[in-house]
């Protein structure tokens, strides 16, 4: 021992050698700290030998622990940092390219140290999309993803180091590495690349881009602003430019970003994409990400607030274009008829947007009102107050409202021939009663469902003359199959509207009733081919793939075009905007909409099943999507993870349910349902903030 010091470096008096890179100056660092010096008096002794620059938007990062050491008074040893652990003195705004709804990418600085709730609302408030709260966060995925379920190879190598937990989203793409990004389109990123461009500007690709160098960690950049900059502050010349810009999108994106997308080809390849969701409650850079690395923004709680156009300009477009891919990546299911009118609608939007920006300043209607359930207790206690309200039959309040007429009824079972038998049918208070005739209808009826929480799934073809509807309605042992066939369009329309209501809990004399039946017959005259295209085929050149899935270009083959055009002319005097809003309306109307899948294993179940998750019910199914069993949110006492086992339990009123998440981490499940929980809490009072301490407490888990 000789000047304090022991033979293994250590000095008697407990300090060691820290290793510290400073990414700035691509430089390592080595200073003496004891165990219970704080990271701030770390920081401090750190940047007195680096002058010439501002470390104020700096802090330390442990990449072994993927942890960001933020809490300044906490000391090494809360940390358990040693001296054997290297740290980085790194920015805590980066760069991030982040891929929108409609496939081009921007280049923007992100709090990389923050929470992804918190990063998501200050980019959401930079591009002018309102309530942030509906977006988030997700990793780019390939095919190969969608053909295993992760959960099992990842649990492995999530971990959870003296107490600190890991990171709960364990899915990291193949890409990602612990020093650099190359999820991006582009190809691998190193710190001598550049992106060839002058300035930022959007190129012919529909790519925002700047001339910033590619680098592992975020460089002085003068043409970023530099370290301390604000956290939403965008490659872009100009605020004015990049709301032009994301009002509208290209007709066609980028070939590249369309070909690396991935398209599900079944409900459980469907339920493995969500493996990609961030999770809110942890910053970017401690789930794999490092700077310039590919996030794609998405919409990922399916109740859009106050769609308003006045305001809501580059929301709406962004809705329109995630509601569009997700139509031609066949993400949700629908018939030929619905096809044809989202390609129309979409024809509309592209011919709009090649106008003026006067063709779209027509008066917009007002968009429906959100739906939940306080909205709906509220709305039906006034109802009966004032009791004014018409029913279907042009009766008042002082009887109950109700329908009745012939149906033809069918009770699929396996093994029969039987066909559909004509009933008389009477629905009133939520209630389904058949009867073998009208004479009847005072006796005993012959079956009697009560449809409150029950699935409607419409059955409708209208060049067939065929409307529909199915019913999956509660029953002891899961979900019992009805089938009911209604003889014209008009009665079609009130029965599934009657159905539809009393599947949210909501009766005939809920003031939306007659709101859902002209919404209704608005879809299906929508749906039917007009006499004559409002376009000659001779004079628009379209591109049929661009327009319908893969499935219906192969059916139609020589047709599309003209059916594509003949749906396009009963839309052809809507507006830019609401061409849009219409096409997010039929979109929020097919039966599959907002339905998140997981595939999970219930508690003692031998198989695998899906679990969907709504924003106003759970959906359990089987791997074919056939649905077993329907619980709403009004039921639901609690919902909680067990951390050791990786669990989850959902209890009701009556009856808990517990199961693990094989497609994905089980708190990416709960930050579903938190979410939605929380979304249904928020206050109507336009000058409402934002609770991030309630939405952390619903979604996060431990905290």
């Amino acid at each position: 021992m000789a000047d304090g010091f022991r033979v293994d470096g250590f000095r008697v008096d407990g300090s060691w050698m820290l290793s510290v890179f400073v990414t700035d100056l691509q430089v390592e660092k080595k200073i003496r700290v004891k165990g219970d010096m704080h990271v701030g008096g770390v920081m401090f002794k750190l940047v007195d030998d680096l002058e010439g620059h501002d470390w104020s938007d700096h802090a330390l990062f442990w990449p072994e622990r993927n942890q960001w050491l933020l809490r300044t008074k906490s000391t090494l040893d809360q940390y358990s940092v040693d001296a054997e652990a290297c740290l980085l003195f790194t920015p805590m705004h980066k760069v991030l390219r982040v891929q929108l709804p409609d496939l081009r990418h921007l280049d923007c600085r992100v709090d990389f140290s923050a929470k992804c709730f918190n990063a998501v609302i200050e980019v959401c408030k930079e591009l002018g999309i309102r309530h942030p709260e509906e977006l988030s966060f997700a990793k780019p995925l390939e095919s190969q993803h969608l053909k295993y379920n992760y959960q099992s190879h990842a649990a492995g190598k999530a971990r959870s180091v003296d107490g600190l937990p890991a990171d709960t989203n364990t899915f990291i793409s193949k890409n990602g590495s612990a020093h650099s990004s190359n999820n991006s389109l582009d190809g691998p990123t190193t710190p001598s690349r550049r992106l060839h461009t002058s300035g930022s500007h959007l190129n012919t690709s529909g790519t925002w881009r700047s001339n910033a160098s590619h680098s592992p960690y975020n460089t002085m950049n003068s043409s970023l602003g530099g370290p301390g900059s604000p956290a939403h502050n965008m490659t872009m010349s100009s605020l004015d430019s990049l709301d032009s810009g994301l009002t509208h999108s290209p007709i066609v994106p980028a070939a590249q970003a369309r070909r690396v997308m991935v398209h599900p080809h079944t409900l459980l390849e469907r339920a493995r994409m969500n493996v990609a969701w961030l999770d809110s409650s942890l910053s970017i850079m401690e789930q794999g990400i490092r700077e310039y690395g590919t996030l794609l923004l998405r919409f990922k709680f399916y109740s859009f607030y106050d769609l308003d156009p006045k305001y809501d300009a580059v929301r709406i477009n962004m809705l329109y274009e995630q509601a569009k891919w997700q139509i031609l990546n066949e993400e949700i299911d629908c018939t030929e008829e619905e096809m044809l009118l989202f390609a129309g609608l979409q024809l509309q939007v592209n011919l709009q947007g090649s106008l003026p920006r006067l063709s779209s300043s027509r008066a917009q209607p007002p968009p429906s009102p959100p739906e939940d359930d306080v909205a709906s207790a509220l709305d039906q206690l006034q109802v009966k107050l004032e009791g004014t309200h018409v029913n279907g039959a042009g009766g008042s309040l002082t009887q109950v409202p109700r329908l009745a007429d012939y149906l033809r009824f069918l009770r699929p079972r396996r093994f029969t021939l039987k066909g559909f038998k004509r009933y008389w049918f009477v629905y009133k208070d939520m209630s389904l009663y058949l009867y073998k005739s009208e004479e009847e209808a005072d006796q005993q009826p012959y079956l009697q469902v009560d449809l409150k929480g029950c699935e409607v799934v419409p059955d409708v073809n209208i060049a067939g003359g065929k409307y529909g509807i199915k019913l999956q309605v509660p029953a002891p042992d899961g979900l019992s199959d009805m089938m009911l066939r209604c003889e014209s369009e008009e009665q079609y329309a009130r029965w599934v509207s009657a159905c539809r209501l009393a599947a949210r809990g909501r009766s005939m004399a809920d003031s939306s009733f007659e709101t859902e039946v002209r919404a209704t017959q608005e879809r299906l005259a929508l749906q039917r081919p007009a006499p004559t295209p409002a376009i000659s085929p001779h004079t628009l050149q379209i591109e049929p793939d661009d327009y319908v899935p893969p499935r219906f270009t192969k059916k139609l083959r020589g047709k599309l075009t003209q059916k594509i055009l003949e749906a396009h002319a009963n839309v052809a005097n809507y507006g830019l905007v609401e061409a849009k809003l219409n096409y997010i309306k039929s979109w929020k109307a097919q039966p599959e909409f907002g339905i998140s899948f997981f595939v999970v294993k219930l508690l003692k179940a031998k198989k695998e099943e899906l679990l969907g998750i709504a924003f106003n019910r759970l959906i359990r199914m089987d791997i074919n999507g056939n649905h077993a069993k329907t619980w709403r949110y009004d039921t639901m006492k609690a919902w909680n993870v067990n951390w050791e086992v990786r669990h989850m339990m959902v209890q009701f009123d009556g009856e808990n349910i517990v199961f693990e998440c094989l497609s994905s981490d089980c708190k990416v499940v709960h930050e579903f349902i938190g979410g939605y929980i929380f979304l249904q809490l928020r206050s109507k009072d336009s000058s409402q903030t934002l609770d991030h301490e309630l939405f952390h407490k619903l979604t996060g888990g431990w905290r």
